[in-house]
């Protein structure tokens, strides 16, 4: 017979049992991928006082903003092959407790340059928490309810992003004993208590069957590819586009390329290097991640734009700012709530669906915005916030599915790693390329024409996502 005990299975004899994962166990595992993404977004409308009460440049905030997401995107799919070889519970739980601790840094920094360290230091936790969350699902469920795991993953993370801009704005404005916008970060401290308390007792522990050393060579290159392109058309337009960017964005090919080759060379020599190559031959796998990339380029980049535009011009206090987007969370979780019954019907048409409603609701939210400048509010930004809502939410859980549908179970933490950082590069490549775009055009354009144009061109993207979408597997694995 075989004897299970909490965190790993026993063999006594027979074959040994997947641990299985229970409800608050996926409770669990939400609440560690909500709160890297909450912090991501979270800190778009506290930008302002933080600049104000610690006297801190442009440059030096958007690397408030950069920091945690480079940090975050260079480490993750490194986060998930330790996972795989010395235990997914583990370095969740060393992950979020890390996080819980540079949370409190953050909170409690001196001055903007420390603020800056204690992100990237912050990023680098949630690295080592986040990939853990989709190996853990994917080790530990099988047929509808891992379906059921994947949608809410998938509802979780769209729901995060949105909430983190509100809470944002609610958190400053309410100036809990005096913190301002140290509270966005100090909120997390509790959060993490009662999430390590929660995983201790319900995430079950899980390691790859196989487990491979670190490629070390692979994670330093995948490191200097994501460095060379985010950091300069991140800091680029704040610093005046000095010779180092250039020389930066000069060395992204190759330094894309040659992990490339590497990767390459040791997955035909048989070894497990950290992005495998091998892995894109699965069809599910490479189309999803094609279309993960405009769609969250779109996401962070409106998100961002919205904020200042709502803050800057529009005069609008971070509440106010926070709560135009309200109507677009609230229709996401609804809609999200209904995916997997669509999906089982319908498939994955339901994806072309979405990225035509998110069209109409980027078009109404322009309209709007050119229509009411500068009185541009929640009410303003409703119709097209709540039809925008609805058409993410029948996309992005549907292709975090399909991009781990056929992903063996033994290779689980690498997928769910490449499928992480490529959102993760994705959602920091939107703020650096439609942030820059917009707040470049300000000067020249004023701030209505410049946030019309650059909504005009998020509708480029929507309309690539679409497209892409035509192509995925009708059917989920």
């Amino acid at each position: 017979m075989t004897e299970t005990i909490t965190s790993r299975p026993v063999r006594t004899g027979t074959p040994e049992v997947p641990p299985a994962l229970g409800g608050l166990g996926l409770f669990t595992v939400l609440l560690g991928a909500a709160l890297p993404l909450v912090d991501f977004f979270i800190v778009n409308v506290a930008l302002p006082t933080i600049g104000a009460d610690l006297s801190a440049s442009e440059a030096v905030l958007e690397l408030v903003v950069a920091g945690y997401g480079v940090a975050y995107a260079v480490l993750l799919v490194l986060g998930g092959r330790l996972g795989d070889l010395f235990g997914r519970r583990r370095l969740f739980l060393g992950g979020m407790a890390a996080f819980g601790l540079t949370s409190l840094a953050c909170g409690l920094a001196p001055d903007a340059w420390s603020l800056v360290a204690a992100r990237v230091a912050q990023g680098a936790s949630a690295a080592a928490m986040l990939p853990q969350v989709l190996a853990t699902i994917q080790a530990t469920t099988t047929g509808p309810r891992r379906a059921r795991a994947m949608s809410l993953y998938g509802a979780t993370a769209g729901l995060s992003m949105v909430a983190g801009q509100i809470l944002g704005g609610v958190l400053v404005a309410a100036d809990i004993a005096g913190t301002g916008w140290r509270s966005v970060f100090l909120v997390n401290v509790p959060v993490v208590l009662v999430g390590l308390f929660l995983a201790a007792r319900a995430v079950p522990e899980t390691r790859s069957a196989r487990p491979e050393p670190v490629d070390v060579p692979g994670t330093f290159l995948l490191a200097a590819s994501i460095l060379t392109l985010l950091v300069p058309l991140t800091e680029g337009r704040a610093a005046g586009w000095p010779l180092w960017t250039w020389l930066s964005l000069a060395a992204f090919p190759f330094a894309a390329a040659a992990f490339y080759a590497v990767e390459r060379r040791a997955d035909r020599a048989g070894r497990t290097p950290l992005v495998p190559p091998s892995l894109f031959a699965i069809v599910s796998l490479r189309r999803g991640l094609l279309l993960i990339v405009p769609f969250s380029i779109g996401f962070s980049g409106f998100m961002f734009v919205i904020a200042v535009a709502l803050q800057q011009g529009a005069g609008l206090g971070p509440v106010a700012a926070g709560l135009a987007l309200a109507p677009l969370a609230v229709v996401f979780f609804l809609f999200s709530l209904a995916g997997p019954r669509l999906v089982a019907r319908y498939g994955t048409r339901v994806v072309p669906v979405g990225a035509a409603l998110q069209g109409v609701g980027l078009a109404l939210m322009t309209l709007a915005a050119w229509r009411s400048w500068p009185d541009l509010g929640l009410v303003e930004l409703l119709p097209g916030a709540a039809v925008a809502g609805a058409g993410q939410a029948l996309q992005l859980p549907v292709v975090l599915r399909v991009v781990l549908s056929e992903v063996p179970a033994v290779r689980a933490g690498v997928g769910g790693g490449v499928m992480v950082t490529t959102q993760q590069a994705s959602l920091a490549l939107g703020v650096a390329t439609l942030g820059t775009l917009f707040l470049s055009l300000v000067p020249g354009m004023g701030m209505r024409d410049a946030l019309v144009t650059t909504l005009l061109v998020q509708f480029a993207g929507v309309a690539l996502t679409g497209l892409l979408s035509l192509r995925l597997p009708r059917t989920i694995a």
